[in-house]
């Protein structure tokens, strides 16, 4: 993990133009799939499932029998830990709630109709990792916000069975419906249905390369959450800072994929070097070690800055998914940060607390995106209306200056709407 000044790391911000990936090299590949699913359904989805998850699933829909055989493939400490880490999840996200509100002013009524989104599809990554913390973290706010129907995707195991523990996690969510079905394929079954698989609104939950590219080409038939792209951690440290922890908070992000990006921010030189020292000495003892050998060594930098001013600049610009603070005086510093994720202060904040139980949802915007995004939420999974209701009068009180416009417009036909309730009037 080499070390560099920040205004070298300002460069390479800069040169890259932000990194979220267009996809375009996997778009014809993914877009074949699409339409074999739009064609042949079920038929379409087992073969992509034999072709790359390497098993044969006759059955797509989990059984209630699989659901409930989750449990005794499980510890018990694990049953627990996932209700805690639901608990927390659900008391976070309830304040997240939004309500229908109306006004009434001399014969006018506005308001705003809250709605939840009818269905929603979950789609959870597998392959060499299990993830039924994101199992809860997409359905939990999702069941807040009224959603009638919840459905999960995920890749079956090379048995043709789904990991025991995203199963109890989907249990503990209250998620009944589950797909055997992973990749792009999953994506297109949810976006336009096939003879299992009803067809949802909106689909939300992270993914691969080629779950982000058929959740950009489906998008408009329904619609998404965002388009993720690979974890970021970046964390500013000072001198307050335990090095041990920094190094420790950087490999766990590094561990996730190979394009992670891992990045500490210090305005003091032997901090700097001390947290280097500490990645090399602790990522040897971990089991991902060759994949985050690889993260480190094109995405990881230790950054080293001319001012804490400078590093909140580096953040700025960086629009970090996770930013930990690990510095003196964080909370009264916190008004530096403009983009963010989420925001983790002192030494015992890590963002493996985030990802698992704090209660904060942990799907979030990468790639720069969170200059202009918003972690998941209860907010994602409702639809406003817009509710209008004049009396005559009222109607009448404004005429003028609603023909004006439209007249203004060239739309007589809208000034003529007015216009002849104005003749009409009682």
């Amino acid at each position: 993990m080499k070390i560099i000044s920040g205004n070298e790391y300002f460069n390479e911000l800069r040169a890259s133009g932000g990194s979220q990936q267009s996809y375009a090299d996997l778009d014809d590949v993914v877009l074949n799939i699409i339409q074999e699913i739009k064609q042949n359904g079920d038929a379409a989805l087992r073969s992509y499932t034999e072709k790359f998850d390497q098993t044969n699933i006759q059955a797509i829909k989990v059984s209630t029998e699989e659901i409930e055989e989750a449990e005794s493939k499980v510890s018990e400490t694990f049953i627990q830990a996932i209700k805690k880490a639901y608990e927390h999840i659900y008391k976070f996200h309830a304040n997240q709630v939004e309500k229908s509100w109306f006004y009434n002013e001399e014969g006018v009524m506005l308001g705003q109709k809250v709605t939840p989104i009818e269905s929603v599809g979950i789609y959870v990554p597998g392959g060499t990792a299990a993830y039924p913390s994101t199992v809860l973290m997409n359905a939990v706010p999702a069941s807040i916000a009224g959603v009638k129907n919840i459905a999960m995707t995920t890749p079956p195991q090379k048995d043709g069975t789904i990991n025991p523990h995203v199963l109890v996690a989907a249990k503990v969510a209250g998620i009944q419906t589950i797909y055997k079905a992973g990749g792009a394929q999953a994506i297109a079954a949810l976006a336009y249905g096939t003879e299992t698989v009803q067809k949802v609104a909106k689909i939300v939950g992270p993914g691969n390369a080629f779950v982000a590219c058929a959740k950009k080409w489906v998008f408009g038939e329904v619609a998404i959450d965002m388009i993720a792209g690979p974890s970021e951690i970046c964390v500013v440290a000072d001198e307050s800072a335990n090095p041990s922890y920094v190094a420790a908070d950087l490999l766990s992000q590094a561990e996730h994929d190979e394009r992670a990006t891992a990045i500490c921010v210090t305005h003091d030189k032997t901090v700097a070097e001390q947290i280097k020292d500490e990645v090399n000495r602790q990522k040897s003892k971990l089991k991902r070690e060759e994949i985050i050998n690889q993260s480190l060594a094109d995405y990881g930098r230790i950054v080293v800055t001319e001012s804490l001013e400078q590093s909140f600049a580096i953040v700025n610009e960086m629009a970090p998914e996770h930013l930990q603070l690990m510095i003196e005086n964080a909370l009264e510093l916190v008004d530096k940060v403009e983009h963010a994720g989420a925001i983790f202060f002192g030494n015992y904040s890590p963002e493996a607390l985030g990802d698992y139980i704090a209660g904060p949802n942990h799907t979030l915007p990468t790639s720069g995106t969170a200059k202009f995004s918003s972690p998941l939420g209860v907010y994602d999974f409702i639809k406003r209306s817009s509710i209008i209701h004049y009396s005559e009068q009222s109607l009448l009180n404004v005429a003028d200056e609603i023909m004006t416009i439209a007249n203004a417009e060239g739309l007589d036909g809208h000034s003529e709407a007015i216009n002849i309730r104005m003749e009409n009037k009682e």
